[in-house]
């Protein structure tokens, strides 16, 4: 048969296919790594959590997770003992270290850091603190230099407990998935919404007892406020969105705009399913970049709308929740009656899901799900299907770390 060819003509970034919008580019981009003159929304931005060893340094238990770490971290050093006395060097590396992944999970980084000969301790090595691994999926992580392959630029964003902050997650370029953004206040992996990169409200910088340095970080940044955290660390907080943002804003709507008013402006657009619908080939190539409202009304309304979701997107654990239909067997001060091993939906007569209810555990039923609840997708998957696939008693194949949400 004859075959009916079309032309393709690439536009001026290259694309052959999805050819993005070019309104698109002339927006503000949400940040950028090289500063010069681009006009930016954000200063500073960073990935999410890169650990390379996800089933030691991550657990929904703080004792299971300090107890595997103090483990990792003696395997460790019995190896720095080695590499000390000579028995370990470069040239017989490979064959002298202990691969039993049941002792210590090896990554390229972590080898070179143990040649430098360095002995370690639980206490000054990271420290134990909430992170968020999946879309509202909350763990422990051990935040380390050492023992995460990368932590980017997470301390200036997330420095210790009791520092607060929340930062914007959206997926970096480049990837199949469709885009997601996601509000957070805790340490975010780099795989909760794709490839994770991350825009603070605030971001930190310590404080030494040094007075000069405090006179010039105070000057440099008139607007910072000084957080004193329970380690007795001061740091000085600095608002992460750009004055250059906040003067276009002021000139174009109100000088009663704030930069905390222009991060949920922000969080309120990458919502908005016109948005994601119109720039859904960009958003797959590049980061956001978020275009001027036309109306002042417009601007309040997205930012209240990014204010709202945050409330949601903060606090699910708190807020008032939807009434379900609950049926529990067993009793309910017992706290066995509510212990999980794996979530799954009720099969209808054809043996399919039937999303309207949710076999917690042999003893607890919730019913009357409303449909619609599913629509709200994140990282490719409603946000109830995350918490019921990552809720779950798990054991890992390498190490037999069993990683266990009832702790």
């Amino acid at each position: 048969g004859k075959v009916s060819w079309k032309r393709i003509i690439p536009n001026k970034a290259h694309d052959w296919i999805n050819q993005r919008n070019e309104d698109f580019e002339a927006f503000p981009v949400i940040g950028m790594k090289k500063k010069g003159d681009i006009k930016t929304i954000f200063n500073v931005y960073s990935s999410g959590l890169k650990t390379n060893r996800d089933a030691w340094v991550y657990n929904f238990s703080q004792a299971v997770l300090e107890d595997n770490m103090r483990r990792m971290i003696s395997e460790f050093n019995w190896h720095v003992e080695l590499v000390k006395s000579g028995k370990i060097g470069r040239e017989n590396f490979e064959a002298r270290i202990n691969n039993d992944p049941k002792k210590i999970a090896w990554s390229g980084d972590l080898k070179v850091a143990l040649l430098k000969g360095v002995l370690y301790n639980f206490e000054n090595a990271g420290m134990v603190v909430p992170s968020i691994y999946r879309p509202f999926v909350k763990m422990w992580v051990y935040f380390s230099r050492v023992f995460n392959n990368s932590i980017y630029l997470l301390p200036k964003i997330f420095p210790e407990p009791g520092v607060d902050n929340v930062a914007i997650t959206v997926k970096a370029a480049g990837s199949s998935k469709e885009f997601s953004a996601l509000l957070v206040k805790y340490i975010p992996d780099l795989h909760l919404v794709g490839d994770t990169q991350v825009f603070p409200l605030y971001r930190y910088k310590e404080l030494t007892d040094d007075k000069s340095e405090w006179e010039v970080v105070i000057n440099k940044h008139l607007a910072g406020k000084i957080v004193t955290a329970p380690s007795g660390k001061r740091y000085v907080r600095i608002e992460n969105i750009t004055d250059w943002a906040l003067n276009e804003y002021r000139r174009c709507f109100s000088d009663d705009v704030t930069k905390e008013d222009i991060f949920y402006y922000v969080y309120g657009i990458l919502h908005s399913r016109e948005y994601r619908e119109r720039y859904r080939n960009e958003l797959k190539k590049m980061l956001p970049r978020i275009p001027f409202i036309s109306s002042i009304e417009d601007f309040w309304a997205f930012s209240n709308a990014g204010r709202r979701l945050a409330e949601l997107h903060l606090n699910y654990e708190t807020i008032e929740p939807c009434p379900l239909k609950e049926e529990i067997n067993g009793d309910p001060d017992d706290l066995t009656t509510y212990k999980i091993s794996k979530m799954r939906f009720r099969k209808t007569r054809d043996r399919k899901d039937d999303k309207t209810t949710i076999i917690y555990n042999e003893n607890i039923t919730l019913s009357g799900i409303p449909l619609e609840a599913y629509e709200y997708v994140v990282n490719g998957k409603p946000a109830i299907e995350w918490v019921m696939e990552r809720y779950k008693v798990s054991r890992d194949r390498k190490s037999g770390i069993i990683n266990d949400p009832n702790k």
